[in-house]
């Protein structure tokens, strides 16, 4: 059962977290948002693992809703950053079109 003192203390760290993710963010020039993001998938895969802990305690179907959610859209997150890193790094393959030659004539 979650006590007062217990939200308090968790609603400060959200706070925290926010404002900390909200000025790191903001001192990023937007050039480099797509690759900081896609390059952070990882920390997508943890809030599927947070999301899992908490749909695997749920002890209430509301619990077990918001639970499923948040797997749900943790998952979505995950497979999104790849797509998005994977269509950006092949921005960078050569192409497979030979270039023409200059001074080749048919």
């Amino acid at each position: 059962m979650i006590t007062a003192m217990t939200f308090i203390i968790a609603l400060y760290i959200f706070m925290l977290a926010a404002f900390t993710g909200y000025e790191v963010i903001s001192r990023v020039p937007s050039i480099l948002h797509t690759p900081l993001m896609s390059g952070s998938n990882f920390v997508h895969g943890i809030v599927v693992v947070g999301a899992l802990t908490a749909l695997f305690n749920a002890s209430s179907v509301l619990e077990q809703v918001v639970g499923f959610l948040g797997v749900m859209m943790g998952a979505g997150n995950v497979v999104g950053g790849y797509v998005v890193t994977d269509r950006m790094l092949a921005m960078f393959k050569p192409s497979d079109k030979a270039a023409p030659q200059k001074g080749a004539q048919k």
